[in-house]
């Protein structure tokens, strides 16, 4: 089930990663998230609570286009399920 969270939102954030047409800083961010969230150093509650601290933070620039924004809601929501 943690797993499943966790690959769902890895994709999502791969995704947005790779489109170019998202701004590099968006981009740069869901790379953060995913860098996090593949971490070996701490509880997978801890890493997904860092990811969604990192999504949150570039979810307010007004530049994100609509659809890079709902994805980016959708990997919080998943992250957002993860506990310990």
């Amino acid at each position: 089930m943690v797993e499943d969270k966790m690959v769902q939102a890895l994709n999502i954030l791969q995704k947005i990663s790779e489109d170019n047409g998202i701004p590099r800083n968006i981009r740069r961010a869901a790379s953060d998230a995913m860098k996090t969230l593949q971490g070996k150093t701490y509880s997978n509650a801890v890493k997904a609570s860092n990811a969604i601290s990192i999504l949150e933070e570039c979810g307010q620039d007004p530049n994100m286009p609509l659809f890079a924004r709902t994805a980016i809601w959708q990997a919080i929501s998943s992250l957002e399920q993860i506990k310990d």
